[in-house]
């Protein structure tokens, strides 16, 4: 993960919070707390398209699972799994937010490490 996340001050503020109510595994923390103390904070207008952030539909490749999956990552309060869409502080979003298509992450899920990557991020 050579790359720095962009993240709005916003969404910063929410994955630090999330992580200081220990809502993540220690593994979890430990990325997190880098990524966050190496991250580019922008203002929502400045924040390019392709960035994983709340209010976007993502399509991401799971290679541990071979499978491609779309996933609408919103407000917490807007949550609606019928829906497809997702807290923007649900694992996968933890682990994606504030990245760009093209991206390939691996991360500590609480049910073992998957390879992820970014393949479209559009608005909602």
């Amino acid at each position: 993960m050579s790359k720095n996340v962009i993240l709005t001050t916003g969404i910063y503020d929410m994955i630090k919070d999330h992580v200081r109510r220990k809502k993540v595994t220690k593994q979890e923390e430990e990325l997190l707390l880098l990524e966050l103390k190496e991250a580019k904070q922008v203002f929502r207008r400045d924040l390019p398209n392709d960035i994983v952030t709340v209010n976007r539909r993502v399509v991401i490749k799971d290679y541990t699972e071979n499978k491609e999956k779309e996933y609408m990552f919103v407000s917490t309060t807007k949550t609606n799994n019928k829906k497809g869409k997702l807290s923007i502080l649900c694992d996968v979003a933890v682990a994606t937010i504030g990245r760009q298509v093209g991206d390939i992450i691996n991360w500590p899920f609480k049910d073992g490490e998957r390879k992820l990557e970014i393949l479209k991020v559009e608005n909602i």
